[in-house]
């Protein structure tokens, strides 16, 4: 079951993140309001009818490879879906209009990828590597890979890979082993295994374009020795058509927890004489050259996140009204759960968290949004940072709370949820990678508070702190008891940030490792009171419209989250605090010595 959640989205992008005020501007001379919302209406009519029929056989019968021919095929309906979505022009949205794109912000883009992960999240996680994979070669590739590659992937004809972790290394990239021989002619052959490949082999699409990290012969050690190869499935001859095929094969693939629709492939690169690559970028600054489409796939996935817990509780609010049990107003006695409190406080937690992360998300493609488009280089520079502060925030926070919602949503269900028919199990399946891949949510705590924080040597975090506090005292001011109370809550969240954000300052200019022992629970920290903030500004703007239930329910949304999820942040204010002197001292012997090893 699945409903186009369009009026959240357009909520979200203009009452929360102020970007339609920026279209109202013309901060987008191609882009109209009108424009906006075709684009999403057609959109959500798309993931409904075409997108959304896939999502089940996607999960039941997932993907089959065969080993003898190296071959995966996709499930039932799912290179029609493709081809539709293909011939539709969705894949060009984003992209460069110089290769064939439409050329629109990363907020539409971003909306309209929440859409396709609603409806089937395995389909849309391999769209969005596609992008991410154009985009780094837009940043950092010759002219002749752009000419040659782009306008192909930009159209969706072929698809795009991001090959970084191997058997032995998992996160730690600098243990890569992966080689890459210089041939002479300006290719390198390359040699080696890959895991973890999310569409590294399909049928979609004729041929796929791997983004591969390998390194050169007397390569420095770790990160500094990796350089970034593109390795096409198929070569491409000189008049656009596809050649030989080159020395790359998926060798398996995963049997997984969820996403069951996307291969996850284990490719392995010369067999022969070395898969044909070019080099993408500098010598030895590959990892750079990945980091343009990892940030970009953090963002989406946790957007991501949030897709996949708006099916949970869109599905869970059907059930509750459906399922009728204990005491209540119809003939047998029974009445619809949804009438039961506790239920409701459930669908509450569900929809508020869901919401909050979302404002996350959109605030975050604002910000990245102004750092492309923004009339003056400074106010271009500020987005660029708050970008990259809210990234990790966007990306942990959200698909945290995906995992959280979709455990909810089962429990809404009560032992059906546990039943796979029903469908509820899925989104919990689907959503517990979220929080692993694209970095873990681990690495992304250590990443805020090491490499954000310092940001303009804390001026980023500043702005947006002061920028809180004034949406505090606008809501202060409305004359509404609700916008008050979110108010008081909101400052007392902004106080519990600003003094986790000083313990860690001062331990981490003295390199003391508290500044990061407590790093997660400070990212939820952050995460809640962003989360906070996003369904205030939204609940102000609600309160000065009042059209209809929808404004009632978010002004509630938000009054919910601030009462119930808010006080938490002062709680975790002081585990950041107190708790780094434990976690400290608390070593490997010790935890060993209590499992009995």
């Amino acid at each position: 079951m699945f409903t186009p959640h369009i009026s959240d989205l357009k909520h979200a992008l203009d009452d929360i993140s102020a970007f339609g005020d920026l279209v109202e501007a013309n901060h987008f001379p191609e882009l109209s309001t009108d424009l906006v919302d075709a684009v999403l209406n057609e959109a959500g009519r798309f993931a409904a009818e075409v997108l959304a029929p896939v999502n089940r056989p996607g999960d039941v019968e997932g993907c089959t490879f065969d080993a003898d021919a190296n071959v995966v095929t996709t499930a039932s309906g799912w290179q029609d879906a493709y081809r539709q979505w293909r011939e539709a022009g969705w894949a060009a949205l984003p992209c460069e209009p110089e290769y064939g794109g439409q050329g629109l912000p990363v907020s539409i883009g971003l909306a309209v990828q929440e859409l396709w992960n609603t409806a089937a999240s395995a389909f849309g996680i391999g769209t969005l590597l596609t992008q991410g994979a154009v985009e780094a070669l837009v940043s950092h590739g010759s002219d002749e890979l752009k000419a040659k590659y782009l306008p192909h992937m930009v159209a969706g004809d072929w698809t795009g890979t991001m090959n970084l972790t191997e058997p032995h290394a998992g996160s730690d990239l600098s243990q890569i082993r992966t080689k890459a021989e210089p041939a002479g002619d300006g290719t390198y052959r390359i040699t080696g295994t890959k895991i973890y490949i999310t569409h590294g082999e399909h049928d979609l699409t004729e041929n796929i374009i791997h983004l591969v990290l390998a390194r050169l012969p007397n390569a420095p050690e770790g990160t500094r020795g990796i350089s970034l190869f593109l390795v096409p499935k198929f070569h491409v001859n000189e008049d656009g058509g596809l050649g030989a095929r080159n020395d790359v094969k998926c060798i398996g693939i995963e049997h997984k927890l969820g996403i069951h629709g996307s291969p996850t492939c284990t490719m392995h690169y010369g067999d022969d004489s070395g898969a044909v690559g070019w080099l993408v970028g500098e010598e030895n600054k590959g990892l750079n050259c990945m980091f343009t489409m990892m940030n970009n796939a953090r963002l989406h996935v946790g957007m991501q996140g949030v897709a996949v817990a708006e099916r949970a509780f869109q599905q869970a609010l059907a059930y509750a009204n459906e399922r009728k049990q204990g005491g209540g107003r119809d003939a047998d006695g029974s009445v619809a759960i949804i009438e039961h409190a506790d239920v409701r406080r459930m669908l509450l937690d569900m929809k508020s968290k869901t919401a909050a992360a979302r404002a996350i998300c959109y605030e975050t493609a604002r910000a990245l949004d102004l750092a492309h488009f923004a009339m003056d280089q400074a106010e271009r520079d500020a987005n660029a940072a708050l970008g990259a502060l809210l990234t990790p925030v966007a990306k942990a926070f959200g698909t945290d709370c995906s995992v959280e919602v979709a455990s909810i949503g089962i429990q809404i269900h009560g032992g059906m949820g546990f039943i796979e028919e029903t469908g509820a199990a899925q989104h919990m399946r689907d959503a517990r990678i979220t929080p692993i891949y694209e970095g873990t949510n681990g690495i992304q705590a250590l990443d805020l508070v090491s490499r954000k924080l310092p940001l303009e040597n804390g001026d980023t975090l500043k702005r947006y702190l002061a920028e809180k506090q004034q949406l505090a005292v606008e809501l202060a001011d409305a004359g509404n008891d609700d916008l008050a109370r979110i108010a008081a809550k909101l400052q007392q969240a902004i106080a519990a940030l600003q003094g986790a954000t000083e313990f860690i300052a001062g331990h981490r200019q003295s390199h003391d490792e508290r500044a990061v022992a407590l790093a997660t629970p400070y990212l939820e920290l952050f995460g809640l009171t962003a989360g906070g903030a996003g369904l205030a500004r939204g609940a102000l703007a609600a309160a000065g419209r009042m059209n209809n239930n929808e404004d009632a329910l978010r002004i509630q949304l938000a009054r919910y989250f601030a009462d119930v999820h808010l006080p938490h942040t002062a709680a975790l204010r002081d585990a950041v605090i107190e708790g780094a002197d434990t976690l400290v001292a608390t070593t490997p012997d010790m935890l060993n010595a209590t499992g009995g090893l």
